[in-house]
């Protein structure tokens, strides 16, 4: 046993620096695509002022277009995404994101659901956690690629493929990263951010995706405030819900505090400016003490408000999305507390999301957009597609390609590595430090092993064999470094029939071959044909333990050994060739980390 923390810090400066790195690289790489993109927009308008003069259009000015003009609502819908997009893609940018939202976001939104919903979620805690790096720096690039491409493309395909890339990402974040908005797990509320932000993110993808028919008419406007209605409507009858805790504050210093006073409270502890966190403790002494008339005031008002979207009458919807506006904005800073402060908020939560929503929706209610009417053409049909755009619409065709293959920069890389089961070594190696080359003959020794055979170093001549120290009674880290040891078995593959791992004992007291099957055993190391635990007398042990510069003391009280965890990788020759200072972490963020980092090493030194 060696000295863990109990977690993993989640702003390692390795790690870090890694992670920004990883970004930096990618960001020039976007800025050599802005280059070509903005050399293909000078081409393109040579080619078209040219073939404008050929056709005998001196001024060479573009072919007047039969396209309307983006609808109102929609040019606000798109517009606003396209800026929530681009907020969620620099927050991502926070140093604590590649070990930080694993444990701090992905496992808490899955807190208390169903097992079904946690396995679901264990699969972004995985793919997070075996690739902090790729996975963080991927969440960047998709996020800003998405929203600028909402930003730039205001119509036609590409404005539609943004739409699309929207609902797209969003479904995949509301799935595997908010554990399906809550709406499965006890105790969530609309108040606290159900049924997830990310769900308002595909509904608007959705939305911009329609085709342009879908925005003249008021019934699109109609039917989402209506939908609205339904959410309102239902979210008053959860919050009413007698036996919910929503009804109480806290009486006394003493009980047990309602739902509301408890997320209040927990927000207000939450790392971020003095001024909001008084702002946020304020509201939360004011609900302790009322909490029976915030909750009613908090079920009326949905239950008005949603009565009042449901009319689907003008008059009264433009009273409802005002009202909505306030009860909205209000809710995300005295509950929700803005939703990105305490270092792995990832976006606003879902208040601005549906603020824009209801909108987004008058306005498409009250002032649909005009059908395109069709323009008489001063060119032959048959003129290629750009005869009839102007440079800012060549500037921004452009910039739409540039935008998407920046979603793409982040996108390819997030699937590839999700493909890939092995950890990263970046954790592991920034937590306990990089490998150390050595170039030293192996102390040779000679014991026996779990079975009683004798073994000697000389007896792995031709191998590469990989040297550690178990307390067979431990039950703290040695369990840890066995799975990490089986781990780095399956990592080696086929390379594993050229690779033998050693564990020497490294408790005095238990050294029976008997204790030593036990362990293994126990932590299934019996399956691997190449692991031998090794055990000798206390005066052979000693000796070993000083030729590798392993000591350790007895745990008062118990017969555990607090030892360091030490890994050599000794070549065929019997030379050592790596030292790891190696303490396998229980933390999500770490494990299976360690055994890359190990299997990578041993996989150097046999193919030497």
């Amino acid at each position: 046993m060696s000295g863990m923390g109990s977690g993993t810090p989640t702003a390692v400066h390795a790690v870090v620096v890694a992670f920004y790195t990883a970004v930096t690289h990618q960001l020039l790489a976007i800025f050599a695509l802005l280059i070509v993109a903005s050399l293909a927009w000078n081409v393109l308008r040579n080619v078209q002022y040219r073939r404008a003069v050929a056709q005998g259009r001196v001024d060479g000015a573009p072919a007047p277009s039969a396209i309307a003009s983006e609808p109102r609502g929609r040019l606000v819908l798109r517009l606003a995404f396209g800026v929530l997009w681009t907020i969620d893609g620099l927050l991502q940018l926070q140093a604590s994101m590649p070990l930080g939202l694993p444990s701090g976001v992905f496992s808490q939104a899955s807190a208390g659901a169903p097992g079904w919903v946690q396995g679901v979620v264990s699969v972004s805690v995985t793919n997070w956690t075996n690739h902090p790096i790729t996975m963080a720096v991927a969440a960047v690039w998709i996020q800003l690629g998405l929203g600028a491409l909402l930003l730039v493309a205001p119509r036609g395909t590409a404005s539609r493929a943004a739409g699309l890339g929207s609902a797209g990402w969003g479904l995949v974040v509301w799935v595997f990263g908010e554990a399906f908005g809550g709406i499965f797990t006890p105790g969530q509320s609309f108040l606290f951010g159900a049924p997830g932000a990310a769900l308002f993110y595909v509904v608007a993808g959705v939305l911009l995706f329609l085709p342009d028919r879908a925005w003249c008419t008021p019934t699109l406007g109609r039917r989402v405030l209506r939908a609205f209605g339904c959410l309102f409507v239902g979210a008053a009858a959860l919050q009413a819900w007698p036996g919910r805790r929503t009804w109480t504050g806290q009486p006394t210093a003493h009980s047990t505090p309602g739902l509301t006073t408890s997320m209040v409270q927990q927000m207000s502890g939450t790392h971020q400016p003095s001024a909001f966190a008084s702002i946020v403790r304020s509201f939360a002494s004011f609900d302790a003490a009322h909490g029976w008339g915030v909750n009613l005031a908090a079920v009326v008002a949905l239950a008005a408000l949603g009565a009042m979207f449901l009319t689907g009458d003008r008059r009264v919807a433009r009273l409802g999305v005002a009202a909505s506006v306030v009860l909205c904005l209000a809710d995300w800073v005295l509950i929700q507390d803005l939703g990105f402060f305490g270092g792995v908020g990832t976006d606003p939560n879902s208040m601005l999301p549906i603020v824009s929503l209801l909108v987004v929706a008058y306005l498409a209610l009250v002032r649909p957009g005009a059908a395109p009417v069709a323009v008489p053409a001063a060119r032959p049909s048959r003129a290629r597609w750009f005869d009839e755009r102007s440079s800012w619409s060549l500037l921004q065709w452009a910039a739409a390609c540039c935008a998407g293959a920046i979603v793409l920069i982040g996108a390819a890389p997030m699937a590839l590595a999700a493909t890939n089961p092995a950890s990263d070594a970046i954790a592991a190696e920034a937590l306990d430090g990089a490998p150390v080359a050595v170039n030293v003959l192996a102390p040779p020794f000679s014991l026996h092993d779990q079975y009683g055979r004798s073994v000697a170093l000389a007896d792995f001549q031709g191998k590469v064999v990989v040297l550690t120290f178990l307390d067979p009674v431990c039950t703290t880290d040695c369990p840890l470094i066995a799975q990490e040891l089986k781990v780095t078995d399956a990592l080696l593959g086929s390379d594993a029939a050229r690779v033998e791992i050693v564990a020497i004992d490294i408790n005095p007291m238990f050294r029976s071959p008997a204790v030593l099957r036990a362990f293994n055993s126990q932590e299934g190391l019996s399956a691997l044909t190449n692991f031998r635990y090794l055990t000798g007398t206390g005066h052979e042990l000693q000796a070993l333990w000083k030729a590798y510069h392993v000591s350790g003391t007895i745990e008062p009280g118990g017969a555990m050994v607090n030892h360091a965890n030490a890994f050599y990788v000794i070549d065929r020759f019997g030379v050592i060739r790596v030292g790891l200072a190696g303490d396998p972490s229980p933390s999500s963020a770490v494990r299976g980390s360690f055994a890359s980092l190990l299997a990578g090493q041993v996989d150097q030194v046999v193919h030497q």
